[in-house]
């Protein structure tokens, strides 16, 4: 199948790309690169150095004859959100509408969302939150993808367009850009490893659902086959709170650093943690890797790659 991921050289969109082309799909990706980078971009793969919001995009849907859009790219940092709510929009519903409406044009049979599981519940009122929690986003980002969410619903009921919207909890792993805002597993492990201090954020009980992304993966494959339209969370059901994780990459990496706190971050989420009992039962999938393992997988990733860049 030609199989279109955008944000194909970001973190998570990248490990699917890799994954799709190991099955043989011919995989197109777009991306700006402005959380990306080239060196996740798998060669086998046809790149475009595009944002989704070009009109160029159009030019793709019709030269590639796409079957699947995968949609990966992303205004991904919550608080630029909050901070810029109309960008966020821009990229987040306006470009998501532009595929969809390619999609719709060009006789795309499935379209593929990363949603997100953190941040469209808001506060919770159980945990772990299942897909028919109630939907109160905090951020503009969380709003941005229900809304996304709801469009899909709608091209699907007017327009046929079969769709998978995979709500992720906390993903992290190897090719995590650890220089943004998001990504508290990268971000700690850069700074330990260069013998720099992480700062928690408040009091860091603060809990979040930390995923592996090779389980991630795991999901969009089984999505490629999916023959019905539904939403699913993507998470391990286990909160963990970050003085947890502080600890825990401390000890992966060695830092003599210490357990700084910092003030706490405005309109942060206290607790989130999403039940994965849906996608088991409907899919079979289910998370394998366990936070200590990924940790560890992760924490050699990011050594590896600072041995690279030192020689």
């Amino acid at each position: 199948m030609n199989i279109l991921v955008t944000g194909g050289a970001g973190f998570i969109g990248s490990h699917v790309v890799d994954s799709y082309i190991e099955l043989g799909h011919n995989v197109i990706v777009v991306d700006n690169l402005s959380s990306g980078s080239l060196e996740n971009l798998n060669p086998k793969a046809k790149f475009y150095h595009l944002d989704i919001r070009d009109d160029k995009v159009e030019e793709i849907f019709k030269s590639e004859k796409i079957d699947i859009v995968n949609h990966h790219a992303a205004q991904m940092d919550v608080r630029k959100s909050v901070e810029d709510p109309i960008y966020d929009a821009d990229v987040n519903i306006i470009g998501s509408l532009k595929l969809l409406q390619f999609s719709i044009k060009y006789g795309v049979k499935k379209f593929i969302f990363a949603s997100t599981g953190g941040a469209i519940y808001g506060e919770q009122d159980y945990f772990p939150a299942d897909e028919e929690h109630p939907t109160r986003p905090l951020s503009p980002y969380g709003v941005a993808k229900l809304t996304v969410e709801k469009y899909l619903y709608f091209y699907k009921e007017v327009h046929g367009l079969n769709y998978v919207i995979l709500r992720y909890a906390n993903i992290y792993g190897p090719r995590q850009n650890p220089h943004g805002e998001a990504g508290v597993v990268a971000i700690f492990t850069s700074k330990m490893l260069k013998g720099e201090q992480p700062i928690i954020n408040g009091d860091g009980f603060q809990t979040r659902d930390y995923t592996y992304v090779g389980d991630v993966v795991k999901a969009n494959l089984l999505a490629l086959n999916y023959d019905k339209s539904d939403v699913f969370n993507i998470g391990t059901g286990i909160e963990t709170d970050v003085n947890t994780l502080f600890r825990k990459l401390k000890e992966l990496t060695g830092a003599n650093c210490d357990e700084v706190h910092g003030p706490p971050k405005p309109g942060e989420q206290r607790r989130s943690v999403i039940s994965y009992e849906k996608v088991y039962r409907t899919l079979g999938w289910k998370p394998e890797i366990s936070l200590d393992e990924g940790l560890k997988l992760t924490v050699e990733f990011f050594k590896n790659k600072f041995a690279e860049r030192s020689r």
